[in-house]
């Protein structure tokens, strides 16, 4: 699976001969071959694509890299050389690069060096990259089944006694075990206390009978990540934690109801809060509704009280409300789900209801 021609279709519309993909998530959303860093260049023009790397990538490249012409870099002819040819031969005077990326020092170089002018392009690739095609959707729905495989497993490992770093680790470990190419993200994990802390690093705590544990991981499969967060209870609950629960699950049922393509994502996430605030713990909810996620865990766009622009089809974005009481313990549920016209497909499986292990 490639890129190449989606991008190259939406060059003259956005006055663009080619762009210029030196980033290692676009170079792998034009391409379909993911190398570290900045070892590899892809340039994607309207008269043909060309990806150039070095020797410890050029085999793997030519093997997956199709629709391109590909070149190795050495010591007597780099990217520059490369990239100068590529652009004579296609005829590209006008180019894209990611403003949002690249590094200063790099602009400055390709600028004085490269025949062609520069012009900043990352909102056409976040544009593109926003709305999935079926292969991409199957991409994340199968790295979801892994994560969903290994959250099956740990809840069968989960009682008093073990640590947060403990659950971390065996939930890597069952991921990779399942297929995983690599972790989304570091696990979060956070039980009592921590877990009024959204993004609490693991720690050597031990898990106690009568606490919330929250679980927040994904896994990442043919270069596409999944995100799911669940939040279960070790022996039985307090009322309160009970009506804590119920409340972040009938908002996220409440912002998956709203969300459609052509909706803000403003409104996706107001529709959340709002039955949050009406149970009265409105300042407890301090982060967005959800994100776009991708090849990128982070992508845009976002269903988030800022954003005020209508979330378009094939958008795939996190629902994930929570509330945090501090010093005292929290609860976040996330799913993901597909836009579409009329509303949206939650592409994750494992149950919401609340689970007291």
């Amino acid at each position: 699976m490639n890129h190449f021609k989606k991008i190259a279709e939406a060059l003259p519309g956005a006055g663009l001969d080619g762009v210029l993909l030196t980033g290692e998530h676009n170079r792998f959303y034009a391409s379909g071959f993911a190398s570290m860093g900045s070892d590899g260049v892809a340039l994607v023009t309207t008269k043909g694509n060309f990806y150039f790397t070095d020797s410890r990538y050029i085999e793997a490249a030519e093997r997956q890299v199709s629709d391109a012409a590909i070149g190795m870099t050495e010591s007597d002819k780099g990217y520059i050389a490369w990239l100068n040819e590529a652009l004579e031969l296609s005829g590209a005077k006008r180019i894209g690069f990611e403003d949002e990326t690249m590094t200063v020092a790099d602009h400055e170089r390709y600028r004085k060096n490269l025949q062609a002018e520069l012009v900043p392009a990352s909102a056409l690739l976040h544009a593109l990259r926003a709305r999935k095609d079926p292969e991409e959707l199957e991409r994340m729905e199968q790295a979801q089944r892994i994560a969903e495989k290994a959250l099956e497993q740990i809840l069968t490992e989960i009682r008093p006694g073990v640590t947060e770093k403990e659950i971390a680790a065996r939930l890597q470990y069952h991921m990779l075990c399942f297929g995983a190419e690599k972790m989304s993200f570091d696990p979060i994990v956070a039980s009592g206390p921590n877990g009024s802390m959204p993004h609490a690093v693991p720690t050597d705590r031990p898990i106690q009978s009568g606490e919330f544990v929250t679980m927040d991981f994904g896994c990442v499969y043919g270069g596409y990540c999944s995100d799911m967060t669940r939040t279960v209870c070790v022996g039985r609950p307090t009322e309160e934690m009970e009506r804590v629960y119920e409340t972040v699950l009938k908002a996220q049922l409440a912002g998956i109801a709203a969300a459609r393509a052509g909706v803000t994502g403003a409104e996706i996430d107001g529709a959340a809060r709002e039955v949050i605030r009406r149970a009265g713990y409105g300042d407890y909810f301090g982060h967005s509704f959800g994100h776009s996620v991708g090849v990128e865990i982070h992508e845009g766009p976002n269903a988030s009280p800022g954003n005020h622009e209508p979330m378009p089809a094939g958008a795939v974005v996190s629902a994930e409300p929570g509330i945090y009481l501090p010093g005292r313990f929290g609860v976040r549920i996330e799913d993901v789900i597909v836009l579409e016209e009329g509303g949206c497909r939650d592409i994750t499986k494992a149950d919401k209801a609340l689970l007291c292990l």
